[in-house]
């Protein structure tokens, strides 16, 4: 394999200038950059990452942990983070959290480990003052989907709660005053805050919460499925079911119909996330946007701005959900 040497001297250039044309320093002119990217090619030669690395003091990757890797969720979110970073020409490590506490942490210190310039973090189970105490240390951390408070500026987060009311008040708004709630587990935040919005929105309209209308869920389409189980078996009355998210409601979509309920004139549901297989079921499904693809996005350029020094970066910090309307909610008067 070719060396960084023997660029240098087919180039008729110092070691120098070659680690400069490597690693896109400006600092080197047109003409002599040419010389050294033809040599290069001649010889065959691929730079060392890790060489690299060293010279700039920088990787060029950005670590990201997510909760699962699994389903259309984190795909956008994924998407959204690697494409910001991919067109700046950084790379990414990819590493999952299972939103459980122990694996949320390991996966942090793996990604500490491999030398990343920042790291992205989803995290559900690990704690606010973990998360503080982290960014004390010399790694750069950014959040995603999460408000930590105190680092505000270095968080992508939607306003679950916000979303939790739309949801509800939009049901109302049709009429219905029954309504069922399918809750994602109750450790997590987004799902603690759009439980809040959903009661927000009815003691606004004087209903009071029913827990015999409350189903903790698990974000996955059993827990939609499990959850309109239960309510039917329990003999509840209720025209309407909200679902914490899209997983779920296509879950309780399929369950309904198997069970012969026609929709959504028997039941309607709503969902949260507008992720993309929501305009496909059916019914075509009403929910909320939770615009993650564009907030991966927001959460790379966080990155390029504040770690590789890219101008020209606008950042939104907090973004507001919204409804939208198809056809699995209808009119109940």
């Amino acid at each position: 394999m070719a060396t960084i040497y023997e660029v240098s001297k087919l180039a008729g250039v110092s070691l120098a200038t070659v680690s400069r044309v490597i690693n896109k320093n400006s600092r080197v002119s047109d003409k002599t950059r040419l010389k050294v990217q033809d040599a290069m090619k001649e010889l065959g030669y691929r730079p060392n990452s890790i060489a690299q690395s060293l010279a700039s003091n920088r990787s060029n990757s950005v670590g990201i942990l997510v909760s699962e890797l699994h389903g259309p969720f984190f795909g956008q979110m994924m998407a959204g983070i690697e494409a910001e970073l991919r067109a700046a020409g950084k790379h990414v490590i990819i590493t999952c959290g299972h939103s459980e506490e122990d694996k949320e942490k390991d996966g942090i210190e793996f990604l500490i480990s491999r030398n990343c310039d920042a790291i992205i973090l989803h995290v559900e189970a690990v704690s606010d003052a973990y998360l503080i105490d982290l960014c004390k240390g010399k790694m750069p951390v950014y959040f995603m989907s999460r408000l930590v408070e105190g680092l505000n500026d270095n968080c992508i987060s939607l306003d679950n709660e916000l979303g939790g009311y739309l949801a509800t008040q939009s049901v109302l708004e049709q009429g219905h005053s029954a309504i069922a709630y399918i809750a994602g587990p109750e450790f997590k935040a987004d799902s603690k805050d759009r439980l809040a919005g959903h009661k927000r929105a009815l003691a606004d309209n004087n209903i009071a919460f029913s827990d015999t209308l409350y189903f903790e869920g698990d974000f996955k389409e059993t827990g939609g499925s499990d959850g309109l189980k239960f309510f039917i078996e329990s003999k509840q009355e209720f025209s309407a079911l909200i679902c914490a998210n899209d997983e779920m409601a296509s879950g309780a979509i399929t369950y309904g119909r198997e069970q012969g309920l026609s929709l959504p004139k028997d039941l309607s549901i709503i969902g949260f996330d507008n992720i993309i297989f929501a305009r496909h079921t059916y019914p075509k499904l009403t929910t909320i946007d939770n615009p993650v693809n564009l907030m991966g996005h927001m959460a790379a350029k966080l990155v390029l701005k504040n770690i590789y020094k890219q101008k020209d970066m606008s950042i939104t910090h907090s973004f507001e959900p919204t409804l939208i309307t198809r056809d699995s909610v209808i009119n109940k008067t």
